[in-house]
């Protein structure tokens, strides 16, 4: 079974800020036009051209330098940035540095995330990639993938063990609902049902998507994402989902939510209901495999494939 290790999170601390905009800053030693060079050729995805340069030591010396207009940024992140797959293979190839960050502390891999190109986001996790981007940056690729609704990228990032209860990297004095808005909290508000369904079979938290209890704590009124949901009319399948990955039914204020929608009575008829048996077991089996960091290895199981398809949630 196929275990992935997840990256440790960090603190940022003063001496990281200094070093980030040391990183952050152009570097032009030595660089009599060959980063032009390189850059012109990614651009092009002349990727013969680009191998023939770094195969000599003046270009390869500069290729993580960070330049070109608008945001300075190394030869990778403009190939990852334009989906450039063959010029992105040469350079990774000839060492580039797989996490390298531009000015707004962005690694290539969220560059190819959030300009949707899933090969270049293959080849970079595939070459060590981290798939949680970079500490020093709010954002990260989960909350991109699911906001704009790229399941096959979500799926990649979720198999190299992209966090799902990841949140927006804000202070812990700034927590408020936004701060708490998880990947499922995205893919649910903007209609992403492929996204939903995978986030949940892969672990997200079914109640609120955020693991750090002194942030809820600190939001006066904390709303579940079955509340989220009902509020913001989602499809009667967003609610299905999440009560089958066992959220709680009597968490969320259903005072506050207009009467009569199909969600709505979906939720009223699990609290009047308990679950099947089928059910429990599914959600027992489900949480059993999360404890163990393998929530994505059913298909690895040694059981008939019609359970197989029932613990996934598929028909």
């Amino acid at each position: 079974m196929k275990v992935v290790l997840r990256r440790q999170a960090k603190k940022m601390s003063l001496m990281d800020i200094n070093k980030i905009f040391s990183m952050l800053q152009p570097r032009e030693d030595e660089d009599n036009g060959e980063s032009e060079e390189l850059n012109q050729a990614v651009s092009e995805d002349d990727y013969q051209t680009l191998d023939k340069l770094l195969h000599q030591d003046r270009y390869k010396r500069v290729i993580n330098n960070r330049s070109g207009w608008g945001v300075p940024s190394t030869p990778l992140r403009l190939a990852a940035s334009k989906g450039h797959l063959r010029s992105l293979e040469v350079l990774l190839s000839h060492g580039a540095e797989v996490d390298s960050l531009d000015v707004k502390a962005q690694t290539p891999l969220f560059t190819a995330v959030s300009n949707g190109h899933l090969e270049c986001v293959k080849a970079l996790l595939e070459a060590g990639a981290g798939p949680s981007g970079s500490i020093y940056n709010n954002c990260s690729p989960l909350l991109t993938a699911a906001r704009d609704g790229n399941a096959e990228i979500l799926q990649q990032l979720l198999e190299h063990g992209a966090e799902t209860n990841v949140q927006a990297r804000v202070p812990e004095w700034a927590a408020n609902s936004t701060a708490c808005s998880g990947p499922l909290y995205l893919a649910a508000v903007y209609g992403h049902l492929e996204c939903f369904r995978l986030l949940l079979l892969y672990g997200a938290d079914p109640n609120y998507n955020c693991t750090d209890e002194r942030m809820i704590a600190r939001i006066k009124e904390p709303k579940t994402l079955l509340e989220i949901c009902l509020r913001h009319s989602c499809r009667r399948e967003f609610i299905k989902l999440l009560l089958d990955f066992g959220a709680n039914v009597y968490l969320p204020n259903i005072k506050k939510i207009a009467p009569g929608s199909e969600g709505l009575e979906l939720l009223l008829q699990a609290r009047a209901h308990p679950k099947s048996l089928m059910s429990q077991s599914r959600l027992v089996v489900r949480h059993i495999l999360k404890q163990a960091g393998h929530a994505h290895a059913l298909r690895e199981l040694d059981i008939p494939p019609v359970l197989v398809s029932y613990l996934q949630h598929q028909p």
